[in-house]
Parts: C-alpha cells; structure tokens; sequence
C-alpha cells in the first residue's frame, strides 16, 4: 500500500523545471490531488495538467461535474492502473440545496421550476428529513448523466425529450448532516460510496420535505484518504 505522504504532489514539485519538462522519468509516476474550479470540466483539468506535466499517459479517478468544485485524482504513468481503486473510495462532499423548487437536471445546469413556500418548515422537519437517505439506499440516477442505457448516454436521450426508465442503484450514505439552515438555502455534508449523485439527493430530499430542492453548490473535500486542503490549485500550475 502505498503512503498518503508519498502520493501527494507538493506545489513546490509541480515549479520544478525538470518535472515541467518531463525529464525526470520517475517523476512521471504520480497521483496529483488537485483543486478543481468551478465552471472546468474534469477533462479541462486533465488537460491543463498534461500540457504542464508534458506527459501522456494521464487520467482522473472519479468525475466533478462543472458546477462542483473541489478535490479531484489525476493519475499519471504507471499509477494509472490505480484509477479504478481510487472511484472506488468513499468520498466525502460540502453544499448546499436550495428548497422551494426544482431543476429538470437537479441542479443549476437548467432553470427552476415548480416553485412552492418553503418558509414554513422548521429546523427539526429540514434535520429530521435527511433519515430516509442514511444507510444502505436504492437510488434512481438523474436522466442528465453520463451514464448509459442499451448503448447511449441518457443525457443525449433526455435533451431529445426522451423519458427513460433508469433502475435504481445500490448507494451507502454513511452520514448526511445539516450543516446550516438559512431559507431556501440549506447546507450539508455527506460522506457517500461511490456512484452517489448528490444531485439526485438534492431532488429526492425536496420530495420529502413537499416543496422540491435542487443542488445550489458543491465541493468534494476527500476521496478515501486523500483531502481537498492537501490538493494543489490550478492557479498554481
């Protein structure tokens, strides 16, 4: 097993110019934890960090969508074939919903809609709420993800207007806590398996409450042991 102490990728490696350059053979082995920006594609930085690295071989452990920022894997060499340990690890997210209405995707890709009051619920309701999504849960995935149903993904599917029926999956939340309460926003941490969709959460939480909720922000702060304050900014590449 290799250490955390060893995988991680100081700031002070990535300015090293042989490493920039791509010199030194066995600084091609690597995991970088990196800090992804809000509004970059997981490929956006893959491809950031290619181009600085000057390396080929390289690839992320577990996709951020645009809107969700935080920690995410970058693998290079031959610690690639450690990706898929890694999308197995639990993993751990801050945000925020917002009650009192929905999304078609859950979350700010698309515009709200079904807008109902919310400011009648109390903080033991928008607490207690959260019981039906602890444990070992099924969830249906969003219809806007990249997952594939006989051969395409269902989100090509869903912007042709298409409805397809996508069976459940089994999830483990092992903690959703409610962080902080400041109508229509609500706050929380997760700590969820892999193959979670905060967003479908997001959704599925609204229901309980009566009055819809999309997800408003997200940040991933751990994946198994590695952590998002250890990761280096892309700013700092």
């Amino acid at each position: 097993m290799i250490s955390k102490s060893t995988l991680i990728l100081e700031k002070k490696t990535l300015n090293q110019k042989n490493f920039e350059e791509g010199k030194d053979k066995d600084e091609q082995d690597r995991v970088l934890l990196i800090d992804k920006p809000y509004d970059w594609t997981s490929f956006d930085v893959v491809r950031k960090v290619r181009n600085v690295l000057k390396i080929r071989k390289i690839g992320h452990a577990g996709t951020l969508d645009p809107l969700a920022s935080g920690l995410l894997i970058l693998c290079t060499g031959k610690f690639t074939k450690k990706i898929n340990e890694y999308m197995a690890s639990e993993k751990e997210y801050i945000g925020s919903f917002t009650l009192g209405a929905t999304t078609p995707t859950y979350d700010l890709e698309s515009e709200p809609e079904n807008f109902l009051p919310c400011d009648h619920l109390t903080e033991p309701e928008i607490v207690q709420s959260t019981a039906p999504f602890t444990g070992d849960i099924l969830q249906v995935p969003p219809m806007h993800s990249a997952i594939k149903k006989d051969g395409k993904r269902v989100y090509k599917l869903a912007r042709q207007g298409k409805e397809i029926e996508l069976e459940p999956r089994k999830i483990q939340i092992k903690e959703f806590v409610i962080t902080k309460i400041e109508l229509p926003l609500v706050h929380f941490r997760i700590v969820c398996s892999t193959g979670t969709y905060i967003r479908s959460i997001a959704n599925d939480y609204g229901k309980v409450l009566g009055c819809g909720a999309y997800l408003s922000g997200l940040v991933r702060t751990r994946i198994g042991e590695f952590e998002l304050k250890d990761a280096v900014k892309v700013g700092d590449l």
